[in-house]
């Protein structure tokens, strides 16, 4: 028999704790800003409708990019692979020039830029913006998706503040 569980007073340190047991899929969430284009790593990304297609994330409002990505329109959620753990870096890193050269991204037709190395691109409109906290938690009706070349890709995961790839070999049943 186990020991029951204990309760504790939610405490911030107690919480973050928690969720670095829960493994999250990395997203890149990218938006045109009046200054240009803006972007932000996210592990908070969820599917809450399949019709209509909505999903939902949270920003945090510290963020460089949070002010333009709550007052956008549209903006793209891309779903990475872990091929691309450098842009999922590159985008998480504070002060980086996050669409330089090394960047692979093209501005769409509508303005929003497009990483062109994701696996998947779901380019959404903004429905709901809800302040919590110290974040704004985001719901976007996905209006357009494409398709990277290889959907067959290993998805990128975080864990325990560490970068991680799914796998035939962590497949438990």
């Amino acid at each position: 028999m186990t020991a029951p569980m204990e309760c504790a007073i939610p405490t911030t340190d107690l919480f973050k704790d928690a969720f670095r047991a829960h493994p999250a899929g990395i997203a890149v969430i990218t938006a045109q800003g009046p200054a240009g284009p803006v972007g932000l790593t996210a592990s908070s990304v969820s599917s809450v409708s399949a019709e209509p297609p909505v999903l939902a994330f949270s920003v945090s409002t510290a963020s460089s990019s949070a002010a333009v990505l709550v007052q956008a329109d549209t903006l793209i959620v891309h779903l990475l692979g872990a091929d691309q753990l450098d842009i999922a870096r590159l985008f998480a890193t504070r002060g980086a020039d996050r669409f330089g050269e090394a960047t692979q991204w093209r501005a769409l037709p509508s303005g929003e830029p497009l990483l062109t190395e994701a696996p998947w691109a779901l380019r959404c409109r903004l429905l709901h913006r809800l302040a919590v906290g110290g974040s704004m938690i985001l719901a976007a009706e996905v209006l357009s998706i494409e398709q990277g070349g290889n959907d067959d890709v290993a998805p990128l995961v975080y864990h325990n503040r560490s970068y991680h790839r799914l796998g035939d070999h962590s497949l438990l049943g």
